[in-house]
């Protein structure tokens, strides 16, 4: 569980990255990159920056050359905005949540699909035995 301190100055790059990818920068290969995350560790000398890219395989692997090419640049950036003694170091890290997401929705489409069968079968199915399988109070009669 990350503390207070971590938490704020991973949103504050986080801003700061997003601020500086929005102006854009000269590298033609850059996608459109929107981060989603960043961790910072305990001792907050390193930050991992979850990014994802819309668009094919490539212009992925494109998009992650291009970060790594401008690592350095994006790092005084974000040492120019923060008010800390050293500024930590940037990870790039392709965020697996699109692919993550398309596997769960396969996994829904999946279980309704089945969960059709079933109400389908259940639909036809008549009982084994009598339909009412519980023990009724006996009737007395008038002679008893």
């Amino acid at each position: 569980m990350p503390s207070e301190r971590q938490a704020r100055l991973g949103d504050r790059i986080r801003v700061i990255l997003a601020e500086r990818l929005e102006k854009g920068l000269r590298d033609p290969r850059l996608g459109f990159v929107t981060i989603t995350d960043v961790r910072v560790t305990g001792d907050l000398q390193h930050a991992s920056v979850f990014y994802t890219v819309l668009g094919s395989a490539e212009e992925r692997e494109a998009s992650a050359k291009a970060l790594k090419a401008a690592t350095g640049m994006l790092r005084s950036e974000v040492g120019k905005h923060l008010n800390v003694r050293l500024t930590p170091s940037l990870e790039f890290i392709l965020d697996a949540i699109p692919e993550n997401a398309g596997h769960i929705e396969d996994l829904l489409r999946e279980a309704r699909e089945r969960d059709q069968a079933v109400a389908g079968i259940a639909s036809s199915a008549t009982y084994a035995g009598e339909a009412d399988p519980y023990v009724k109070p006996r009737e007395l009669d008038e002679e008893d």
